[in-house]
């Protein structure tokens, strides 16, 4: 495997350049920006609200400074709330070249696409003259999500990820799982995993608030298409969810932003703390795939079994397909056949083996299908979290 170096001694798998808009006015230039550089790992990514929010402003800082990425151009409109001094300091500080591109300052929309699009090309080039360095499982930090579940998924995909997670953690990985709103029900058999009840304490609460959360909303975390594949509650679904954290022992419990201090399996709580201010706490999936990169996760493992086909920007999405049907009806979409366990053809451990073989694929720079396929959805919105506490990572000062 080999990796790009950064200064603070992460190690990217891509060598991404962002485009990040600042303000849902400042997206079409972003966007026109990006539109330039097609297949040259030109991605746009950006907070769409005008008033600001410390939430956005912290994912903005961690995406933009995330292993994967090499350069970022921030696209203001000039007179939005976000604090892009800020986030152009905070880039600046990870030795990362970033400009800042105000379109009112430049003088409108087409004379921002130009420059925006001359300072990108300028720093591809100076980019694609950087070398690689080499890359073990021991620099990775890996994330992994279900999305369009089905009645095989807590059986074939996702049991075949938490297989991958056992092996990736004992040769020195980060491994992240979250969606506590689909761990209910799996408190306890989480916290006697933790490696200190103070800990195992905190993963209860995490799973408590999720629920509290979704009796206010009066929407749990499952869908009508769940139900049409064969998932009958929430419990089953928790079940089958809780799968993919494999037999490791539960190290911490971060938040949106907070990076693993070292290897191992890490709660990631990605309900938002307080009242209920923002709807609903899991947007989409591909919210919560932004959530795992901005914690540093450079490659996402995703489980699905009615069929998802969505890719992100910064991070390659794997995608684990739990069934054969829909494998086949979807091949293009899909890097994994964990529906071959139905079949007969290999067992948990056998696709657990083959996802790590797929990881270490696509870090030596082989394509993932939503790669292949154009996929980079991006979305951010507002959420409000409360600082992690230091039960939270208990191993944190032996990192």
């Amino acid at each position: 495997m080999k990796g790009y170096l950064r200064a603070d001694g992460r190690k990217g798998i891509r060598d991404v350049t962002l485009v990040v808009y600042l303000v849902e006015c400042a997206h079409h230039v972003a966007r026109s920006i990006a539109a330039s550089f097609p297949a040259q790992d030109v991605q746009v990514i950006g907070f769409p609200g005008c008033y600001p929010n410390a939430y956005a402003q912290a994912m903005l800082e961690r995406l933009a400074t995330h292993p994967n990425v090499g350069a970022v151009l921030l696209v203001s409109l000039g007179c939005e709330g976000f604090d892009k001094l800020g986030l152009r300091d905070a880039i600046t500080a990870s030795d990362r070249p970033v400009e800042v591109l105000t379109i009112q300052g430049v003088g409108g929309t087409r004379a921002a696409i130009d420059a925006g699009t001359r300072w990108v090309s300028a720093c591809r080039a100076e980019l694609a003259a950087r070398p690689t360095v080499p890359l073990t499982f021991a620099d990775l930090t890996i994330g992994t999500i279900c999305g369009g579940s089905d009645g095989a998924s807590g059986l074939t995909a996702n049991p075949s990820i938490g297989r991958a997670f056992d092996t990736l953690i004992e040769r020195g990985a980060a491994c992240i799982f979250e969606e506590t709103g689909e761990l209910i029900g799996c408190e306890a058999h989480m916290a006697d995993r933790a490696v200190t009840p103070a800990l195992g304490h905190e993963l209860i609460a995490a799973v408590d608030k999720a629920a509290r959360y979704y009796e206010v909303l009066g929407y749990p975390s499952f869908a009508p298409g769940n139900a049409d594949g064969g998932l009958t509650t929430i419990e089953e679904k928790s079940m089958g969810a809780y799968a993919k954290s494999g037999r490791s022992a539960i190290a911490g419990l971060i938040k949106p932003g907070d990076r693993p201090p070292g290897g191992g399996l890490y709660l990631l709580d990605v309900v938002p703390d307080g009242e209920v201010r923002f709807g609903f706490p899991n947007i989409v999936d591909n919210a919560e795939i932004v959530e795992l990169i901005a914690c540093g996760a450079q490659v996402i493992l995703f489980s699905t079994g009615r069929g998802s086909v969505v890719g992100s920007a910064i991070s390659p999405v794997i995608k684990v397909c739990s069934n054969p049907v829909t494998f086949a009806r979807m091949a293009d979409d899909m890097d994994v056949n964990a529906g071959r366990i139905l079949d007969g053809e290999a067992t948990v451990d056998d696709v657990g083996a083959e996802i790590v073989e797929v990881i270490e694929s696509v870090a030596s720079d082989a394509t993932t299908r939503s790669e292949a396929l154009g996929h980079i959805e991006f979305i951010l919105t507002y959420k409000s979290f409360e600082p992690i506490g230091p039960a939270c990572l208990p191993l944190a000062g032996a990192a």
